[in-house]
């Protein structure tokens, strides 16, 4: 863990800056000018459910040991039947590696996701209407939550570390700092769905339902949760499989956000 605060730090960094300059141009100045005399209020109102955020990450990070356990036990092996089902799709993807797309992919899977997940919560603060950004954070939560139950009942290697004769690692060819970041909130086995993915997708059609209000967010938002999926395979961390279930358990974890929230209000 010690390896990875320099590259932790870096992240916070980047993704603050970043932040900061989209809540000017897309947040807006007057939106940012009106949330001055609303953000205790609204931050108040949202913070049941910030906190149910914040203890399902602590809890994901305190369990995941015990449940790679539990994993090990109860666990299917599906490795074999997604190759079996796939092949080398994975393969295909790496074969238009080149040295830009390989630090392009790398810096979305590392930087652009994270500045993905945290500036709706910035931007959806700045909205009047407050339920988008609870049911948001309820879809977040959901995600965490769904996608480690998954991982306990479902065992999945990714490419990566099945076959590393035909699946290149470019994410740790890239930088063996992202290694030590990786490697200490993710296990070889947490593949199947990918988070990656339904955490960009859900964080999309987010930006979606809010275009009016934020329309260069949807632009921004929707090149950066493909590049990410993309990144996903590209850099030989998941199968398409994982992929498609990674969407799967966005429209999931959105829907019921959606009725959650929705019952709450009614």
């Amino acid at each position: 863990m010690e390896r990875a605060i320099p590259i932790l730090l870096d992240v916070s960094i980047i993704v603050t800056v970043l932040c900061a300059v989209s809540a000017v141009t897309i947040v807006g100045r007057s939106r940012l000018q009106a949330l001055r005399s609303e953000l205790k209020p609204r931050f108040r109102e949202a913070a049941p459910y910030l906190a149910v955020l914040v203890v399902v990450l602590a809890l994901n990070s305190a369990v995941r040991d015990r449940a790679q356990q539990l994993s090990g036990i109860v666990g299917v092996n599906i490795t074999d039947n997604i190759q079996a089902i796939e092949g080398n799709f994975v393969a295909v993807v790496q074969s238009f590696e080149t040295v830009s797309l390989t630090g392009y992919f790398t810096w979305v899977y590392i930087y652009g996701y994270v500045f993905l997940l945290v500036f709706p919560i910035v931007a959806y603060v700045a909205l009047s209407e407050r339920e988008t950004l609870k049911k948001l954070v309820v879809a977040y939560s959901l995600n965490y939550v769904l996608g480690l139950v998954l991982y306990i009942i479902f065992i999945a290697y990714g490419p990566r570390n099945t076959n590393p004769e035909l699946f290149a690692n470019l994410l740790y060819d890239t930088g063996r700092q992202y290694q030590f970041l990786t490697g200490s909130v993710n296990d070889p086995t947490n593949v199947f769905p990918s988070l990656h993915t339904s955490l960009s997708a859900t964080a999309a059609i987010f930006a979606y339902k809010t275009r009016e209000a934020y329309p260069i967010w949807l632009a921004v938002a929707t090149v950066l949760a493909v590049s990410i999926i993309i990144s996903t395979m590209y850099l030989g961390i998941h199968w398409a499989t994982d992929v498609f279930f990674g969407l799967l358990l966005a429209g999931v974890c959105v829907y019921l956000a959606d009725q959650y929230i929705d019952r709450q209000t009614n």
